[in-house]
Parts: C-alpha cells; sequence; structure tokens
C-alpha cells in the first residue's frame, strides 16, 4: 500500500468531487482538468512525501520517499519497489523453496541471474576482507546450530568438526561464472571440482542488500530524500518534517520489560543522521537464543571455529556511509569478533560509525560510541 498528502486545497478538491457526481458527463472533463491543475498548484515546489509498505523478508517493510521533482507517479514507486523485492526474493532467499539460491543449495543446476552472482561477488569480497569471520558458504554450520534454513540443536563436537571441513568459502572459487549457456551448478564453483554440497546462506547482508538495491531504485527516478527500511535501514537526505532521519537503537534485552518481542519495544537512544547518506544496521545476539544447562547458545556463529560465540557484546549498531550492505556485514563481523576487536574494526575505517553495547559482570549494561556516532538518549 502507500499513501502520499493532501494539499491545502482537500477541502475544496472533496466539494469538487461530489458536485462532479452529480453534472453531465462534458462538465466533468472540464471541472476534472481544473481539479488536475489545483493538485499539481498546491504541491508544486512543496515536498511530495510518500510511504509505502507491504512484507518482504519475513516482516514489514516501509519505505518514505520525497517525490519532489520526481516524474514518477506513486503508484510506479510501490510497483517498482515491490517488483524489485519480489525479484530479491525469488533469487536470494533460502526460505523461499523455489529461488534460485534455494534450488542451488539443493544441488540444481540453475540459470543465474544478475543479482545472484552479484550477491557471490559481494559475499566472497567480505569474506576475505574478514579473514572468514564472515563465511556465506557456512549455512551447514549455521542449521547445525538452529539458526539456518534447517533445524537443528546443540550438535556434538565430531559433527561440528565433520561439517566444518566440508563447507565454507575457502573450497569454493573467488568468482562464479556461468557455463557457456548461462547455467550454473556447484561443478563450477567447488575448487575441487566436484558435485560436492554447496550451501550459500546471505542472511548477514541480504537485507542491506535489499535496501541498498531500492534506494538505488529512487535515486534513479531523482529522489533525494527517503527512508528505506527493511528490516535494516538506508537513509539520506530529510524527512517530512524538514529534519535529518532520525532511528531508535533497541537496548538489548533478551525480552523487553513489557513482555513482547517487537523491535522497538524497548530503545536505548534515537541516533540522528547529519543528513548525508547512511546505512544504519543494528546486530545482536539478545532475539535468536536458546539456552541448555545454563548456557545461552546464540545465532552469531564463528565460522572459523564452528561454535556460537560466547563473549560479552550484546549488540553493535554500525552506521556506513557506503552501504546498508557494508553497515550490515560489519555490524555482524562485530558480532563475531566480540568487544575490542569490534572497537579496533569500527574506528580503524573510514565512513562507519559504531555503537556498541555489552554486559559487565554483575550483568549490568555499559554503552561504548566511536566519535561520530550521535544517540540522543
Amino acid at each position: 500500500m502507500f499513501s502520499y498528502p493532501i494539499c491545502k486545497y482537500r477541502y475544496f478538491i472533496l466539494n469538487l468531487c461530489n458536485y462532479l457526481a452529480a453534472t453531465a458527463v462534458e462538465m466533468k472533463k472540464i471541472l476534472l482538468a481544473v481539479l488536475a491543475f489545483l493538485v499539481l498548484s498546491a504541491c508544486g515546489g512543496r515536498d511530495r512525501f510518500i510511504q509505502v509498505t507491504g512484507h518482504a523478508q519475513g516482516g514489514v517493510y516501509s519505505v518514505k520517499v520525497n517525490l519532489k521533482g520526481v516524474r514518477v507517479t506513486p503508484e510506479e514507486v510501490r510497483d517498482s519497489v515491490e517488483s524489485i523485492l519480489t525479484r530479491i526474493d525469488t533469487t536470494l532467499s533460502g526460505y523461499n523453496k523455489g529461488s534460485l539460491l534455494s534450488r542451488f543449495n539443493a544441488g540444481e543446476t540453475i540459470r543465474p541471474n544478475g543479482l545472484f552472482l552479484d550477491m557471490y561477488r559481494i559475499g566472497y569480497g567480505w569474506f576475505e576482507r574478514s579473514g572468514g569471520v564472515l563465511d556465506f558458504a557456512a549455512g551447514p554450520l549455521f542449521d547445525a546450530w538452529g539458526f539456518g534454513f534447517k533445524s537443528g540443536e546443540m550438535p556434538t563436537d565430531e559433527t561440528v568438526a565433520s561439517i566444518k571441513a566440508s563447507c565454507g568459502m575457502g573450497l569454493l572459487k573467488p568468482s562464479m561464472t556461468p557455463r557457456s549457456d548461462g547455467t550454473l551448478s556447484v561443478l563450477d564453483v567447488r575448487l575441487d571440482g566436484t558435485d560436492g554440497q554447496v550451501v550459500l546462506n546471505y542472511n548477514a547482508i541480504a537485507q542491506g542488500y535489499s535496501c541498498d538495491l531500492v534506494a538505488a531504485y529512487l535515486y534513479s527516478i531523482g529522489a533525494k530524500d527517503m527512508l528505506v527500511d527493511i528490516g535494516e535501514i538506508w537513509c539520506d537526505g530529510h524527512n517530512p518534517s524538514g529534519r535529518p532521519w532520525s532511528v531508535g537503537v533497541d537496548r538489548p534485552f533478551d525480552r523487553p520489560s513489557d513482555g513482547t518481542d517487537e523491535l522497538g519495544a524497548e530503545l536505548d537512544g534515537i541516533w540522528s543522521s547529519s543528513g548525508t547518506a547512511a546505512g544504519i544496521v543494528t546486530s545482536g545476539n539478545y532475539r535468536k537464543f536458546y539456552v541448555r544447562d545454563g548456557r545461552k547458545y546464540a545465532h552469531s556463529i564463528d565460522p572459523r571455529s564452528g561454535y556460537p560465540v560466547q563473549h560479552n557484546l550484546l549488540s553493535a549498531t554500525v552506521v556506513s556511509s557506503s552501504g546498508a550492505a557494508d553497515a550490515d556485514a560489519l555490524a555482524t563481523w562485530c558480532m563475531v569478533v566480540g568487544l575490542d576487536r569490534a572497537k579496533d574494526l569500527l574506528l580503524g575505517m573510514d565512513g562507519v560509525e559504531g555503537y556498541l553495547i555489552y554486559s559487565e559482570e554483575d550483568g549490568s549494561m555499559t554503552e561504548w560510541a566511536s566519535p561520530g556516532f550521535t544517540l540522543t538518549k
């Protein structure tokens, strides 16, 4: 669905529409032309924000964009956004059994599209950059621990060692190149050229990547002010109030004090942008976890060890000027390596700011922010 503003002549327009219903056909044509002129005149030169909402990737998405100076209708924006998200779902979703990703993971020969090849390129780049901290072919490990596309829980050490030896991007080629007929199978990706299992899982960057694609479309039609929220966020410019965008940062309780499981139920503070383009993503171990024998097993798994991480970093919020996918990847990287290395990572990168929440020995929470991260409590 979408919504858009009604201009200052709205009451006159409504009365005019009521009158039109009782007039002759020719009179309707004349007055409709006047109506169109009044709407354009009332809105011309002013902000024209619309909001597009819907369901995607297991949740609700929202796109707020200023169509001032844009020669595209709200309906066209809505249809284009939904088309992009549908294409992502049918290409990269591990939960859609008919997607290219699910079929490839099942061992089928597929005909990859540009999104499929681009995501592999991005994923392998982060694998190399992170030294294996981000491994998008470690899907079987996540499945084994119950945090992937299949159910699983508490694997034995022997099982973890066996899975770890048989998966990972270190077993795959740096680039994914289809055959001359445009098809692709695991034979074309594995370094050993065998048909051994390959399970790709892009959950760590998929939502950020989706934000970037939708934002790229909005820029292509001439939009400048926008907030794209698909679980992760990309924003640029100002909001309908004329101020830079602001985004709530969750307090990382395992369950908010009001008993809900909704994001934003309990906020740590409000991050405010400077009006420039930025992706903002929060990753944490306070939503997806289970407890066995008094020990918490969270969904942040270190592919290098094969086990869920055990440290005191509860959440990482990352702002990146280069994209929401980058912020997504960096937030996950922080959650794998822990507090001290996360600080070093964030301070050592240009165009990146971060906010970390961690637990003290007494169970209390403490925060750390990089110099350029602006949070209002």
